[in-house]
């Protein structure tokens, strides 16, 4: 077995070329020819193929790094160290084809002119440039519409290869007046493209450019060739529109560079685009079309939020950073996706439990308890309950926002404190097990939490969480719903309290309930209700055997 070396192949010329896509990991098995990474300039995408059969034994960059002709990106395994002839796509000398080109005189038969106005104005055929050698080229996508002007460089259409995409622009400037080819078209050099409305001004002014301009080989070889000028088009093109937002380009995606670049000024992620093109192709109506959809959508949050402000925080004092282990990271992403998602309101109330913990601490003072109770399953026997009763806290919205998906099942996540987070164990099926069997199911689970032994399946599947805070302290909070739950129940410190009964004020071991709950499924009313039966349940648990 021998390690080679992966190395970029000639780019015309073109440096600094950026890393799109990585289509391989070190282990993967690749055969000469299939493509490993993907580079990109401000005209074309080309795909990088392996040189031999073998198996890929590390890569050494990351999307967004900029590579040069040479530069390595990774090592292969291979059987042999003979290279695979033809693998690298044809390479052709930008300079050289451009002075050809500027030699040659213009064929009448690929620009065809028929007189609008005299010495005003004309309609112009315009040919497809020069491809590079490639012929039955398939359109994948249109770029502008009849009526529309154009400069000479504005891309017009997109052709794909197996191996790359290119745009390639109009070559003149002027206004569409007719579009000659659909999509699916396969096009060779000279077809006709569009129909243009060209002044003889703009004429005379582009004609010395066309040969330089119009041909999509001086500005992007297919499929891995790039040239000088686009390269030194890109960078000025780069300086005078900053983005919007630092987007890194989407792995993954079928996207020409126009797209993506539209992409990066709206501070759009192209993964999260629906693409309607050829074979899923993302256009740049599909961009529009998703900001357009972020902006009227209410369910579709987070776009826009300013980012809160880096501050050194060591200039003010001594600091110690440390890294959040990946269950906090969890709980962050989650707990500001749901807040961010859904409009959440807290009800506040209190349960008279005097007799449910006097009934309580009977039971755990007998002999032949083996099981110990505390106050959170009868809760949540109480909770299974209420939650018959009022089916939407049983519920999910929909991914569209247009429907509520009631469960038949009965769930209910309880928050563990562990040493190294929060998780939530689920308890299946609360509605028909015991108090005592509630209480040995969650003492197993909680204690493998801590343990750090609770799978991902033991947290799946919650129709309904409780986060108790009542070994802790406090009076009441606002638990943070659990998405795709639509409420949460918060516990707190019990309190004695004088209680007026209309004749006296008699102590009462009071409960806080802090019920969170998704504005867009329960109504303000309905979590009163809810809350208030919850309370009647706790304040007389012989309710729970009717």
């Amino acid at each position: 077995m021998t390690i080679e070396s992966l190395k970029v192949p000639d780019l015309g010329g073109a440096e600094q070329v950026e890393v799109i896509e990585i289509l391989v990991a070190a282990g993967d098995q690749v055969a000469a020819e299939e493509s490993i990474i993907v580079l990109e300039t401000d005209k074309a995408t080309m795909e990088i193929p392996s040189p031999w059969d073998g198996t890929i034994s590390a890569i050494s960059i990351k999307v967004g790094d900029k590579l040069n002709e040479g530069d390595q990106y990774g090592e292969i395994e291979t059987a042999a160290a003979t290279e695979v002839d033809e693998v690298s796509t044809p390479q052709v000398d930008v300079e050289k084809v451009t002075a050809e080109k500027a030699q040659e005189p213009i064929p009448q038969s690929d620009i065809a002119t028929k007189a609008i106005e005299p010495s005003a104005t004309r309609i112009e055929i315009i040919p497809v440039p020069d491809l590079g050698g490639s012929d039955q080229v398939e359109v994948i996508e249109l770029l502008v519409n009849v009526g529309e002007e154009v400069d000479a460089e504005q891309s017009v259409l997109t052709l794909e290869t197996d191996k790359a995409s290119m745009e390639i622009p109009a070559g003149k400037a002027g206004r569409i007046e007719k579009i000659l080819l659909t999509l699916g078209d396969k096009v060779s050099v000279g077809d006709a493209m569009i129909e243009l409305l060209v002044s003889e001004r703009s004429s005379a002014a582009s004609a010395s450019k066309s040969v330089e301009q119009s041909s999509p080989s001086t500005k992007e070889s297919v499929p891995v060739n790039a040239a000088k000028s686009s390269v030194a088009q890109t960078n000025s093109a780069q300086k005078a529109a900053a983005p919007v937002d630092d987007v890194k380009p989407s792995g993954k995606v079928h996207a020409g560079p126009a797209v993506r670049k539209l992409a990066r000024e709206f501070g759009v992620d192209l993964s999260l685009v629906k693409g309607t093109g050829v074979r899923g192709r993302v256009t740049k109506d599909d961009v529009q079309h998703h900001v357009k959809s972020v902006l009227q959508n209410p369910t579709v949050s987070g776009s826009g939020i300013p980012k809160v402000a880096q501050i050194d925080f060591s200039k003010f004092g001594e600091v110690e950073t440390l890294a959040l282990n990946k269950i906090k990271l969890a709980t962050a992403k989650n707990m500001t996706a749901a807040w961010l998602n859904a409009p959440q309101v807290t009800q506040f109330d209190q349960a008279d439990i005097t007799e449910l913990e006097a009934f309580r601490k009977q039971i755990n003072s007998a002999p032949t308890t083996e099981q110990k109770l505390s106050a959170v399953p009868f809760v949540m026997k109480a909770l299974a309950t209420a939650m018959k009763e009022f089916p939407q806290f049983n519920a999910s919205l929909s991914a569209d926002g247009k429907s509520i998906i009631y469960k038949k099942y009965l769930n209910i996540g309880v928050a563990v404190d562990t040493p190294n987070g929060l998780l939530v164990p689920v308890i299946r099926d609360v509605d028909k097990k015991s108090v005592t069997e509630i209480a040995q199911d969650l003492t197993d689970k909680a204690q493998k939490a801590r343990a750090g032994k609770l799978g991902l399946a033991d947290m799946q599947g919650g129709c309904l969480s409780v986060s108790s805070l009542g070994g802790i302290g406090g009076t009441a909070f606002t638990p943070i719903v659990n998405a795709p739950e639509v409420a949460i129940l918060g516990l707190s410190r019990a309190e004695m309290k004088p209680v007026w009964n209309g004749s006296d004020f008699v102590p009462k071991l009071m409960l806080p309930l802090s019920l969170s709950y998704d504005h867009r499924v329960i109504d303000g009313a309905e979590a009163a209700r809810f809350s208030q039966r919850l309370a009647i349940l706790l304040g007389d648990i012989r309710h729970l055997i009717l």
